[in-house]
């Protein structure tokens, strides 16, 4: 029995987006969905009611991260992530491995796993996919990551080829490692880079393994956006139609829409409460970087057409004095202002779907927004 359960709704006629429900240990999360980022047990700024106030139905948190402070075994005692950071709705933890690959430059990777450089202290670690579900057990999430390995792109065909392969191998330990499988729910990730032909032999690798939900990995790397969609025209496809897809590090209001479309049921990021603490604000009309001087005087709200708590009660020009001085209130108010416009636009993107009209909701939201504009700033 798995600790997950997908509920396909419909799908758009219009395109291939799926409304969905996802049933999880600590509640029902409604897909397409966004998930807020909570690296170290936190979302940057944001308390969890304040989450549960802009609806947030899942966080995710980081397995490297938290196995290096405070350690798994802590949060263990504590009764888990849910316990430990008062979150009772759903967590998604990662595998690690992306961390390992993109934060220590002297890395090793061998049959076993991957050898590397703790990237706060410099000390020799090591992390095998056995080692990444230990540590996930420990954690207690509802959802959790196999340990893969994340090739840079752009990577030549042989590389990504072998990188491929040894994925599903420790994909096949990381289930046999998996030590609750009733209340925490394994997802495998498909690599492949660019490749049709190894995407379509990772899935099929991965599938066979019958995991509860799948992810696509390797992207949200650097890769143009066009690249992006094309690998995700063939790659969802090729998963099973009664279980969550997964598009991972992906936050940019297009993208998700985008994604959407292509199939996907799950994105998160950390990019919405990254660039508020630049002071770059997300809006219905496009970006908003508030910090520029223009906005000194001007004391309407971060976007005239937004009702969360930020812009119901903050001027611009309150919110860029806060920004300009480092004080904290200021960030906070960013972060929730441009988490609540994202979960929102999730919320809109399903209502399109239920109601059929998702291409037209991307070409209306396009238009509005400035991506169908040439040179349009993107974040």
């Amino acid at each position: 029995m798995s600790a997950i359960t997908y509920e396909l709704i419909k799908t758009c006629k219009q395109s291939g987006a799926r409304l969905g429900k996802i049933h999880t240990p600590h509640g029902v999360i409604e897909t397409p969905i966004f998930m807020p980022v909570g690296t170290l047990a936190t979302v940057k700024t944001m308390s969890p009611e304040e989450l549960k106030e802009i609806n947030a139905q899942i966080i995710l948190s980081n397995t490297y991260h938290l196995w290096l402070r405070p350690g798994h075994d802590i949060i263990k005692e504590a009764g888990g992530l849910h316990k430990f950071m008062n979150w009772d709705r759903p967590i998604l933890t990662d595998s690690g491995g992306f961390q390992v690959f993109s934060l220590s430059d002297l890395r090793k990777i061998v049959e076993e796993g991957v050898h590397f450089r703790n990237h706060l202290s410099g000390e020799k670690l090591f992390l095998s996919p056995e080692g990444a579900m230990e540590i996930q057990n420990a954690l207690g999430p509802d959802i959790m990551m196999a340990f893969d390995e994340c090739p840079p792109y752009p990577a030549e065909y042989d590389y990504m080829k072998s990188s491929v392969e040894r994925t599903s191998r420790w994909a096949e330990r990381c289930l046999k490692a998996h030590n609750r499988p009733e209340d925490q729910a394994l997802f495998g990730i498909v690599q492949g880079g660019e490749y049709e032909e190894l995407r379509k032999q990772s899935a099929a690798d991965l599938v066979s393994l019958d995991f509860p939900g799948y992810a696509v990995g390797g992207l949200s790397v650097g890769e143009p956006k066009d690249v992006m969609n094309r690998v995700l025209e063939f790659t969802t496809p090729l998963l099973p139609q009664n279980k969550p897809r997964y598009l991972m590090g992906v936050g940019s209001p297009d993208a998700l829409i985008d994604g959407a479309i292509r199939g996907i049921d799950m994105f998160d990021c950390v990019l919405p409460t990254r660039i508020a603490r630049n002071g770059t604000c997300m809006t219905s009309t496009g970006r908003l970087v508030v910090r520029n001087a223009k906005y000194a005087r001007d004391f309407r709200p971060l976007d005239e057409n937004c009702d969360c708590h930020v812009c119901n009660n903050y001027s611009r020009a309150y919110i860029r004095h806060l920004v300009k001085c480092d004080e904290t209130f200021g960030f906070r108010l960013t972060s929730y202002h441009n988490l609540f416009f994202l979960l929102k636009l999730m919320e809109q993107v399903r209502q399109a779907i239920r109601e059929d009209r998702l291409l037209d909701f991307k070409e209306e939201f396009f238009e509005t927004y400035g991506f169908n504009k040439p040179n349009a700033k993107n974040f």
